[in-house]
């Protein structure tokens, strides 16, 4: 009766757990990237754009709309700015000459924050705690959160 009891409690504290463990892992984030935007002269959402151009490759201010959620006019806005700062480019669209794309100048955001888009040595030594499958099982998880989130997003704006 009394482990049938501890599954239980177990079985509810491990949610409880998790929640608590993701809340202080976006604030961690949160707060570790507003204040690497900064040092960029950035917002956190310009900074994080970065981000989006690097995983995705070139996107179109439509894209960068749905992606991020703000409305266009916010979006020519900000890439107005990471033009300015030289991080990112306008272009032409590959096949609709009536679009503008903007591309990533990796070199230019290198040179301002050393080892963009590289993981740190530290999160290579926290790996390091977990064998491969452990490290898939959360990779899993974390990119379904995302995919949760980008939904939730998206649901938002509907």
């Amino acid at each position: 009766m009394s482990n049938r009891h501890e599954a239980t409690i177990n079985s509810h504290q491990v949610p409880a757990q998790l929640i608590a463990a993701l809340n202080a892992h976006s604030e961690a984030v949160v707060l570790f990237h507003s204040s690497v935007a900064q040092s960029m002269g950035l917002d956190p959402t310009a900074y994080k754009t970065l981000f989006l151009l690097s995983r995705l490759g070139p996107l179109s201010a439509g894209e960068i709309a749905r992606e991020t959620g703000l409305a266009t006019a916010s979006v020519t806005d900000l890439i107005d700015r990471l033009v300015a700062k030289g991080y990112v480019s306008r272009g032409t669209h590959p096949t609709d000459r009536r679009r503008i794309v903007v591309t990533l100048d990796e070199a230019s955001v290198t040179s301002s924050r050393r080892g963009f888009g590289v993981p740190n040595p530290s999160l290579a030594k926290l790996c390091e705690r977990y064998d491969s499958a452990q490290l898939k099982l959360i990779a899993d998880f974390l990119e379904g959160n995302a995919q949760r989130l980008r939904d939730d997003l998206a649901d938002t704006l509907v």
